[in-house]
């Protein structure tokens, strides 16, 4: 399965381009609608939140008024925290149980607002953020949505920054434009990246070499992302708090990469096969004989990752 973490700032557009995607075959878990499902009336949650924050955030038919519980929860730390500990186990329960139940063969797109704050890039094969200026989506979230300019504000300001986005997502769609525009933008990511990185995963293939063109800033991003997504899958787990990357350009067409990772890792060890499978699924098949050399399933990122002794 391909897992896509799909992430945007409030007004920006991530749900249409979720909606795009799922037109083109993708199955989409949607971590908001989640989350209204879990606090409907009569649920554990609902009875939580009204405990912690009493009555002035239920309506008067005893359901949540979202837009009271969002007013204290994004003015106050102590408040979010205490929700989020009433919310997220339940989301997560549930978000994998959509996830448990796709084929094995599925696209699944999740669409993951907090994916940046809470740092959840390396759990994904792939992730999208849905870009727009501030000034544009201020003004769909009030003109268009009818929401309180003041509320806005402060939302905004408690969510990640763009900066932060463009260095977690592999992916940057630009929604300052045209439906039409945005629309081409989604079409021309499937049919060229998503799809074939799906038939690599699907086959446990490497991508095939292609050249790459992206300035140092752009490569060193990249480099991070598949390091942590090698520790995601379990190479050393928490021991590679920082993985030491080193990035040149073969014959100016594939990416290297050396990640060092603990001795105990590799050669002989009992539970190589297991560690093996884990970086395939993650989207870095071998590519050679030796159980360190391993490619990246991503063909706009085709690599030749050598994993090396930490302590060489």
């Amino acid at each position: 399965m391909m897992r896509i973490g799909l992430c945007g700032g409030m007004g920006s557009g991530k749900s249409t381009v979720a909606a795009l995607l799922r037109e083109r075959g993708a199955h989409l878990i949607d971590a908001d609608a989640i989350a209204r499902d879990i606090v409907q009336p009569g649920s554990a949650a609902l009875l939580e939140i009204g405990a912690r924050f009493g009555p002035r955030v239920l309506l008067a038919d005893g359901s949540l008024d979202r837009a009271a519980l969002a007013r204290i929860a994004f003015s106050d730390a102590q408040a979010l925290q205490d929700l989020e500990a009433i919310t997220h186990p339940r989301i997560w329960a549930a978000t994998n149980e959509q996830f448990a139940a796709l084929p094995a063969d599925a696209i699944a797109v999740h669409d993951m607002p907090l994916l940046v704050e809470k740092r959840m890039s390396p759990e994904y094969h792939l992730v999208i953020a849905v870009l727009a200026d501030p000034e544009r989506r201020i003004r769909r979230l009030v003109d268009q949505r009818g929401l309180d300019l003041a509320d806005v504000l402060r939302r905004i300001t408690v969510q990640a920054s763009d900066a932060q986005r463009r260095a977690a997502a592999d992916v940057l769609i630009d929604n300052n434009t045209t439906p039409r525009e945005l629309a081409s933008q989604v079409g021309q990511l499937w049919h060229e990246r998503i799809v074939p990185f799906a038939a690599n995963l699907a086959a446990g293939l490497p991508a095939s070499p292609t050249r790459i063109s992206a300035d140092a800033v752009i490569l060193a991003q990249q480099a991070a992302r598949i390091a942590a997504r090698i520790r995601r899958a379990e190479l050393g787990g928490d021991h590679l708090d920082a993985v030491p990357v080193r990035m040149t350009l073969l014959q100016r067409r594939t990416q290297i990469l050396h990640v060092a990772i603990p001795a105990g890792q590799q050669g002989e060890d009992p539970e190589r096969d297991e560690v093996s499978r884990r970086l395939t699924q993650a989207g870095f098949p071998p590519i050679e004989a030796a159980a360190n050399h391993r490619g990246n399933a991503d063909p706009a990122w085709p690599a030749h990752i050598e994993l090396t002794s930490a302590s060489s």
